[in-house]
């Protein structure tokens, strides 16, 4: 498994408690750094992804990213593609492209279904469909598990071609 934007590792604990190996992370702020490094000795962390050279990343079979959500949330701009965090998924999507992995799982706001009339979302679907994978996704709120209410959307590319299990269920 490959993380990016991975904070301070809420899918890697998961990965690593399902016995998934960790190849490597990426997270941008420090304090999330440090203390990623800490519960996670020994994994590479990336800084900038718009840095990662894709091509000297490892084989891994899941890519997880929380992008960053600020430019389609409710309580940010909501400037979308016209902010630069905005445009991080797409270097998500460049190492997808490079390294295929079998499953991508992204997360984030509830807001991003239906910024700009629903046509990010749309750019998002498609781009996953133009890299040969087939998608689905699901608004859950974390209150369930976390002491918040905090509905995100959570997005699961398969590859095409492999078994894929449903993954959310009614």
């Amino acid at each position: 498994m490959f993380s990016m934007f991975t904070g301070i590792g809420g899918f890697d604990l998961a990965c690593k408690n399902l016995n998934i190996d960790i190849v490597g992370a990426c997270e941008i702020d420090d304090d999330p750094r440090r203390i990623y490094g800490r519960h996670f000795p020994g994994v590479t962390i990336h800084r900038d992804a718009t840095k990662i050279n894709e091509k000297e990343l490892p084989d891994f079979d899941i890519l997880c990213a929380g992008f960053p959500c600020q430019a389609f949330s409710m309580a940010g701009k909501r400037r979308g593609f016209d902010d630069t965090r905005g445009t991080l998924v797409f270097d998500v999507f460049r190492i997808a492209k490079e390294k295929r992995p079998s499953y991508i799982v992204l997360e984030n706001v509830k807001g991003l279904l239906s910024h700009d009339k629903g046509k990010t979302f749309r750019t998002i679907i498609s781009a996953l469909d133009e890299l040969g994978y087939d998608g689905e996704w699901q608004v859950i709120n974390g209150k369930y598990w976390v002491p918040q209410g905090r509905e995100r959307i959570f997005i699961i590319g398969h590859l095409r071609r492999k078994s894929r299990p449903k993954v959310f269920c009614q």
